[in-house]
């Protein structure tokens, strides 16, 4: 009997053994096509158009890494940049996260070490999809570790097609957030590994990770807030545990050690309010460890006393820690905290006191419509999510729901966000998705083997065969159980009551489950139509997915277009007025434009530039929208004082574009005016609205701006129709005295003007001297004053 035992438990070993690396392969051949999925459908970009940058800060990021592959990592560093923000300069090293940079140049090193020739452009172009395809694969393992394998896959599938991740890291889309996404889900998962593992391992790999984000993105205040909020949690909820110690207290050393040796963070990484949340929980986390350790050590009586002394210590040490920390943050204007993020605490302090933060259309709050269009489905799905990951909670499941809840609501305030929120609402969707889809096919498992078993069908020879072999083996069994039995137990018989009550516990606990299983176990029908269900709203997800990575989030906005009866139509704008830029003026001429655009001079044109997208000194933004809302003028003296000698508006009334300077003029007007009180936003209203009718105020109709982008616009249509506004414009003829028009664009998007020469602003002759008696004083006298003195 022992050899048939040995040898169908061999077989049981092998056949689980076979079963498992069977389910290895077809996961890892699964996370593959994962892989190539994210990296595919974000080439719509590439496909539609061409391979090309997008956006605006992508360009400045592939001006730098031409600049790090051409000259190498310390001239990098070292870089001062004269063609930014003229006269002041910028310097490169100290102002930029470095992460994107070095990780394309490490790239483009790598291909070019293995004689394959990609171009810088080519790296940079495709440097999103690849990490999009990274990132897909860490959202399966932090899935892996809170609710296992199939949850896993089902997140990475749809954080791989997800329209608010894809909108930041389609083929083109240059920018730190192609890199940092990654870097932040597997700073997650890293964190979530150590939590359940207790290793010091991952704990120093979460903790490299973490400096990668830092380098990456300005976003990992959010990492090193987020998860001290979870040890708090974990804390507060009675769930300390040595594990919880060993994933926060080496983050919090190692990573702020590491964090300050990035430039552009520095000293900020332990003087600023964002990251003192971490330093109080460090402290916390201590006085916990201690007590825990205590009480191993001595007895109850002892450990009371100990307890009064601990906590006595403990809350001097926070609350001394807590008054250094608030005279620290008092002495600062913005008490600690940097402008974007005291406006996410507080939605309405940009709008009130930083125009320019205000001004950036990705720092507004979405509208309800925009989570339908980044996350669709997955809105809906997010609620079983919640509900999966509470049962059973652990801690992991638990960081999981902190990370959406601080998502939905940081998400609410700046739109930019939606990115942050994407992969929060990926894995919990993934984990609602695995677990209803584990009870429908668990439901069809029962029920089928139930339909199998009370089948007919399964009556006949064999059968009886096999029925009449069991029945004659439990037969002998029974025997040789009694025999056992008899030989063993005592002979005496219980009592009648006795045997009574063992039948009914043995039977009560086969009922009860039973009656679980029951539960869990849905009708035929019903796990079936579940599953349709499921898979065709699958389908809409995906169909939406591509649609939007195919029409919404693929064009470059260098590159424009439209359809019509006639066809499509392509404005190529942009670049024909920096190409003109580049061949028609000289290297050292400076071309001053509204700061949306620096970055897109600079490195198309190779031009200087008075501001750009930086937008680090507010004042010098607001001397540029100060001419722009000034009549001819005194924009002309300020522009002159600036030595600039082009200026370039970008204007839409003539073909729809409706991004135009005309209306980003009311933030030229308030952040000009923040600065240079004479500016007064009401001069440029009329009945609270900005208008360039006939109803415009005179204000409106003699700036600069007005001035810019009409010029001659009465010639295309004979009335001066503005589409963009819906109406004729005000002011259709007038001249220009200090500025002249060179060049103007095919679809006049881009228009580009050269400040007149000081002797042709003269109106009329000069009259001639009567006398050639008159005095040097008096022709001083005649001379008018700088504007600026």
């Amino acid at each position: 009997m022992a050899e048939p035992e040995s040898s169908t438990a061999a077989a049981g070993a092998g056949g689980s053994r076979l079963r498992n690396a069977f389910g290895g392969v077809l996961c890892a051949f699964t996370l593959l096509l994962i892989g190539v999925l994210a990296f595919s459908i974000r080439l719509f970009s590439v496909i539609k158009y061409e391979s090309v940058i997008h956006e605006f800060d992508p360009y400045f990021n592939y001006r730098v890494t031409q600049f790090l592959s051409k000259n190498g990592i310390y001239e990098f560093w070292n870089w001062f940049d004269d063609r930014t923000w003229y006269p002041l300069g910028r310097v490169i090293g100290g102002t930029v996260y470095p992460g994107l940079t070095l990780t394309a140049g490490t790239i483009w090193w790598l291909v070019n070490s293995l004689n394959i020739p990609l171009s810088v452009e080519t790296v940079c172009v495709f440097t999103a999809p690849i990490f999009s395809a990274n990132a897909s694969w860490a959202t399966y393992l932090l899935t892996k570790e809170a609710k296992g394998t199939g949850a896993g896959l089902m997140a990475a599938a749809i954080l791989a097609m997800v329209p608010s991740y894809i909108s930041r890291s389609v083929a083109g889309s240059y920018d730190n957030e192609a890199v940092a996404i990654f870097a932040l889900i597997f700073t997650f998962y890293l964190y979530v590994k150590t939590l359940n593992t207790g290793s010091l391992f991952y704990a120093t790999l979460n903790a490299l990770s973490y400096f990668y984000m830092v380098c990456s993105w300005g976003g990992y205040t959010f990492i090193i807030n987020l998860i001290p909020m979870h040890v708090l949690l974990c804390i507060v909820t009675g769930r300390y545990s040595s594990r919880l110690y060993i994933a926060y207290a080496p983050l919090v050393i190692l990573g702020t050690l590491l964090a300050a040796l990035v430039p552009v963070v520095g000293f900020n990484a332990v003087m600023t309010s964002e990251h003192f949340a971490s330093f109080l929980v460090f402290i916390i986390l201590h006085v916990v460890a201690l007590v825990y350790y205590i009480k191993g050590l001595l007895t109850p009586r002892l450990f009371k006393v100990a307890m009064t002394l601990v906590i006595s210590v403990g809350l001097a040490v926070c609350f001394a820690v807590v008054a250094i920390l608030v005279a620290l943050v008092a002495s600062s204007p913005t008490k600690g905290w940097s402008g974007r993020s005291l406006s996410l605490l507080d939605p309405t302090y940009a709008s009130k006191y930083i125009p320019i933060i205000a001004s950036v259309s990705e720092h507004q709050p979405p509208t309800w419509p925009s989570y339908f269009m980044d996350i669709n489905v997955l809105a809906f799905l997010v609620p079983a999510g919640i509900i999966s990951c509470f049962l059973p909670l652990s801690d992991a499941s638990s960081f999981v729901v902190l990370y959406l809840v601080t998502a939905v609501y940081f998400s609410g305030v700046m739109v930019r966000l939606m990115l942050v929120l994407a992969p929060a609402a990926c894995i919990l969707s993934g984990i609602a998705l695995s677990e209803a889809f584990n009870v429908l096919t668990r439901s069809i498992k029962c029920q089928l083997a139930k339909l199998f078993d009370d089948s007919p069908a399964a009556s006949g020879d064999s059968s009886a065969e096999s029925s009449s072999a069991s029945t004659s083996s439990t037969n002998s069994a029974k025997n040789e159980n009694r025999s056992e039995k008899s030989e063993t137990a005592p002979k005496e018989k219980p009592s009648k009551k006795n045997r009574k009550k063992d039948k009914e516990v043995a039977e009560s606990i086969p009922a009860k489950h039973k009656k679980e299983k029951k539960l869990l176990v849905l009708p035929m029908e019903a796990s079936v139509m579940g599953i349709l269900l499921l898979i065709v709203l699958g389908g809409f997800y995906v169909v939406h997915c591509v649609w939007a990575a195919a029409e919404a989030y693929s064009a470059p906005s260098i590159v424009l277009t439209s359809r019509s009866r006639e066809g499509l139509h392509v404005f190529d704008d942009f670049r024909e007025a920096y190409a003109w830029l580049s061949h028609n003026t000289d290297v050292d001429d400076k071309v001053a434009s509204w700061w949306d655009y620096g970055y897109q001079t600079t490195a198309m044109a190779n031009r200087t530039v008075i501001v750009d997208n930086n937008t680090w000194n507010n004042t010098h933004i607001a001397t540029v929208g100060t001419a722009m809302s000034s009549p001819e003028k005194a924009a002309w003296e300020i522009f002159n004082s600036l030595d600039v000698k082009y200026v370039l508006v970008v204007f839409g009334g003539l073909v729809g574009y409706p991004s135009d300077d005309i209306n980003k003029f009311l933030w030229m007007v308030r952040i000009g005016g923040g600065v240079f009180p004479h500016i007064k936003e009401p001069d440029y209203l009329r009945d609270g609205n900005y208008r360039v009718d006939a109803q415009a105020t005179p204000t409106m109709l003699n700036c600069l701006m007005y001035k810019l982008c009409y010029y001659r616009f009465v010639e295309t249509d004979g009335k001066g129709f503005d589409r963009v506004r819906g109406y004729e414009i005000g002011k259709k003829h007038f001249k220009l005295t200090h500025f002249e028009e060179v060049f103007t664009t095919h679809h006049w998007m881009v228009r580009i003007y050269k400040l007149k020469p000081q002797k042709n602003r003269v109106r009329g002759k000069l009259k001639k001297l009567k006398s050639g008696s008159k005095t040097s004083s008096t022709i001083a006298a005649g001379r008018k004053k700088n504007p600026w003195q």
